[in-house]
């Protein structure tokens, strides 16, 4: 029998884009462009990449996309330049500039970025976009939208947190309200659901009611005290396990978590083990390939396939995926993980659907 977990009927208009988070990159000005060369006897294709507010060195969204783009630099031997946003007014100035800049392929990093760069685009018809985990109102034949189903993972991530609670409370927040970073929040929520549906257990969740689509946000991806005010919060109510969807304001509730007894958390977009410095308290992370796409869709560019038709991440294909448990590895119980282990192949053979509103569509 197939079994569904539902996700809430989205509440408005259907939000179009799906977003980014961000941090502060090295070698690159605001607003301006900072580049290193293609290797010696490389290729004359240039690709560039635009980050969102938050810049390249965020430990999560931003740095995952530069990542990629500095693969493609270092095994297709293309030229890559960086623009860094400082601030909203930055956006349309630095995709606008990648025109100037001769760039074959701008790689755009986020829903803050969508419009100019669906603009540009439209604007543009002989170079290529790519846009990391947004969506736009129309489709275009030289913008590829790299697209991510974080909603899956987190269902595994909130499976396992209802699984290892010694409190029966978990917590959720996320940046902004926007579909990437909510499709996070709806996987993490309706996996601890189903863990107590199979289990008869109650967990609490704080910071997300999936069915009414509302819950905790700081209103940012940058301040990190927002971060620590808002994990407090939840750890006061008897949280133990805490997942800030919010980019480097994450940074703020792992450093409450530390600070905590008993507390962890579950990092998003990279392995918070390998990218942060809080790895000894991180319990997993939900994983996006963020870098692998970016570097596929220039990798595209130079081999003349570049089309239009977006990407989704999924856990069948590799695209997401929930994280080792590093340190953690000897406290979640053989029983469990084996569990999360079927539960993911039951998700992606389809017997168990993980549905949120905010979740893009498979169908290309």
């Amino acid at each position: 029998m197939k079994k569904t977990v539902r996700g809430a009927a989205l509440v408005g208009a259907i939000a179009l884009a799906l977003t980014a988070c961000g941090d502060a990159p090295e070698e690159t000005d605001a607003g301006g462009s900072g580049g290193t060369a293609a290797p010696e006897g490389g290729s004359d294709y240039l690709a560039c990449l635009v980050s969102d507010q938050g810049g390249f060195d965020d430990q999560s969204f931003n740095q995952s996309a530069r990542e990629g783009a500095e693969a493609a630099r270092d095994e297709l031997g293309v030229e890559l330049r960086e623009l860094e946003s400082q601030s909203a007014s930055d956006f349309e100035q630095n995709v606008q500039q990648t025109v100037q800049l001769g760039c074959d392929q701008t790689i755009s990093v986020g829903f803050l970025l969508a419009d100019a760069t669906a603009a540009a685009a439209e604007a543009n018809p002989d170079l290529s976009y790519a846009l990391v985990d947004a969506a736009t109102e129309q489709s275009y034949d030289n913008l590829r939208l790299l697209l991510f189903d974080t909603a899956q993972a987190s269902f595994l991530a909130g499976y396992l947190a209802a699984g290892t609670t010694e409190t029966g409370t978990i917590a959720t927040f996320g940046g902004l309200q926007i579909p990437s970073v909510t499709v996070f929040m709806d996987g993490f929520a309706r996996g601890a659901e189903y863990y107590d549906e199979q289990n008869g257990t109650d967990t609490t969740v704080l910071g997300w009611d999936p069915e009414a689509q509302t819950g905790s946000f700081t209103g940012d991806f940058e301040n990190q005290t927002n971060g620590v005010n808002t994990t407090q919060n939840f750890i006061d109510q008897g949280a133990d396990i805490v997942l800030p969807v919010a980019g480097p304001v994450g940074l703020g509730a792992a450093s409450a978590a530390q600070g905590a007894d008993g507390v962890k958390l579950i990092w998003v977009d990279s392995d918070g083990y390998e990218s942060t410095e809080y790895g000894d308290i991180i319990l997993t992370s939900v994983v996006k390939e963020i870098g692998a796409a970016v570097q596929d869709s220039i990798s595209a560019g130079v081999d003349g396939t570049f089309s239009g038709e977006p990407y989704v991440g999924t856990l069948e294909n590799g695209g997401v995926a929930l994280a080792p448990y590093h340190d953690f590895e000897d406290q979640v119980p053989a029983e469990l993980q084996d569990q999360i282990t079927q539960l993911q192949e039951q998700i992606v053979s389809g017997e168990v659907t993980v549905e949120s509103p905010s979740s893009p569509s498979t169908d290309g």
